[in-house]
């Protein structure tokens, strides 16, 4: 039994999809101004594990995350940079791409821009203000009336009196309310801009993934995520939006990853104390180890970044692969591990438990391997592989992942040469220049392990 925590209901309850055996699932992706920061590899990271464990449970799955191609931030970096708000974003999604597909994040089933979906933009725009709900302001905005909708503030629990605007909410004197937000926004000279009703404009931020969503997934699906801080007032103005437009129930679940955080400060653009994950992969010795670390804090939860992390992150990681290696993992999965790890997973996606669980199948496989039981064994390996697939880990050659480093000064040529020469040297007993190499291959972060038969196998610390 699945269990997810509702952000809406504030409690974990069962996932009860809409339609039997089938899940529908939107995501907001990121507005593509910039390179993917750490803030955005966890929300893309925890998404991408939610729509593995839906899959892996057996549900016919639709994944939707979106991405805001255009935006005031786009508009501004491309003038900063003499280029076209059409170039920066496109160059941004390549880049985008590139660094999910580093992470081991599969794609989206569906991945709509925002420049794709005018004309559902405009419709929806048009219903609400039919409906009372939205009304063209003197500025020549259409504008979007909180107090029309009596459930505003129910995913946040705000109390819409109380109500301070919040990011990307502008207030103007053509409002009637302070609180009320842009659905169309009328284009200044020399803005990229779509013909409409109200003149010539571009949508706001939150009507965009309304109307993507309900497009693409219906006007009520199972399960809408993103990053916490998008629960207000992003999400809150998409309930009122969609509800209004649709006289729907719009979402089932709504879930939340929480942040990222340095020296106890939430990590992000505006605050400028993000790191790219362009910048951190240099410094590791793969790009599962950054994946690594974002799983093991749950998604709810802030997580800390910092050096000390990724080091233990890195170790641990390590330790599974090098249980992996010289194991043949032809074997029968254990039902017993299978189902401990699926019962973390389903409660609620806890990976930190289902990476304790993972360490104890890799503790009985070592075993099994001093032991020589070679049933053991593959079935060990079998475990920890499948649980590794569920998780977008632990799926590369183990000999050669314990081989990768960072800012190496010794080439893997001029290992084994050193290798072959302190084989020579144990094979006439010169011990003294066996340990000399071995400390010069230690000093230039290379590990040895001396293995039963004359073996040694190497990797990179």
């Amino acid at each position: 039994m699945l269990k997810i925590y509702n952000s809406l209901t504030r409690e974990k309850q069962e996932f009860k999809p809409i339609r039997s055996g089938e899940a529908r699932m939107y995501v907001c992706g990121l507005t593509v101004y910039d390179y993917v920061h750490l803030g955005h590899a966890r929300m893309l990271t925890v998404f991408d594990v939610v729509q593995r464990h839906l899959r892996a449970l057996g549900y016919q799955l639709t994944y939707v995350r979106n991405i805001t191609d255009i935006d005031d931030k786009i508009i501004e970096r491309a003038a900063l940079n003499g280029e076209s708000w059409r170039e920066l974003a496109q160059r941004f999604i390549l880049a985008m791409n590139e660094d999910c597909a580093k992470l081991g994040l599969q794609r989206p089933d569906q991945e709509p821009r925002a420049t794709d979906y005018i004309a559902e933009i405009i419709d929806m725009t048009q219903t609400l203000i039919a409906k009372g709900y939205a009304y063209p302001a003197a500025s020549g905005d259409v504008n979007y009336s909180v107090r029309k909708f009596a459930q505003y503030g129910q995913l946040s629990g705000k109390k819409i009196d109380d109500l301070i605007v919040g990011s990307r909410v502008q207030v103007d004197d053509s409002k009637l309310d302070p609180l009320d937000f842009v659905l169309w926004k009328r284009a200044k000279p020399g803005e990229p801009s779509w013909p409409s009703p109200w003149g010539e404009g571009r949508p706001g931020w939150h009507i965009e993934c309304s109307a993507m969503s309900v497009r693409l997934l219906g006007e009520h699906f199972d399960l809408h995520g993103g990053g916490m801080d998008l629960q207000f007032p992003h999400h809150e103005n998409e309930i009122a939006q969609s509800c209004a437009a649709c006289d729907s129930p719009f979402v089932n679940v709504w879930m939340h990853n929480g942040f990222v955080r340095l020296n106890d400060e939430k990590m992000s653009k505006s605050l400028g104390n993000f790191f790219t994950v362009r910048e951190v992969l240099k410094t590791l010795r793969d790009p599962e180890v950054l994946r690594f670390f974002l799983l093991g804090s749950h998604y709810r939860g802030p997580i800390n970044y910092s050096a000390a992390q990724l080091a233990q992150a890195d170790e641990t990681l390590l330790g599974l692969y090098r249980a992996l290696q010289d194991a043949h993992d032809a074997g029968v999965c254990k039902a017993e591990w299978m189902a401990e790890f699926r019962a973390a997973m389903n409660d609620d996606f806890n990976t930190p438990e289902a990476l304790a669980v993972m360490q104890a199948v890799a503790r009985a496989l070592n075993s099994a391997k001093e032991a020589g039981d070679k049933s053991a064994v593959a079935e060990a390996a079998a475990s920890l592989r499948a649980m590794g697939l569920s998780l977008g880990i632990l799926q590369q050659d183990p000999s050669e992942y314990s081989k990768r480093g960072v800012g190496a000064t010794l080439t893997d040529a001029a290992i084994e040469v050193l290798m072959q020469a302190r084989r020579e040297a144990r094979s006439v007993k010169n011990f003294l220049e066996s340990d000399r190499i071995r400390n010069e291959l230690s000093t230039s972060g290379i590990l040895l392990d001396d293995k039963p038969g004359g073996v040694t196998e190497w990797r990179r610390a």
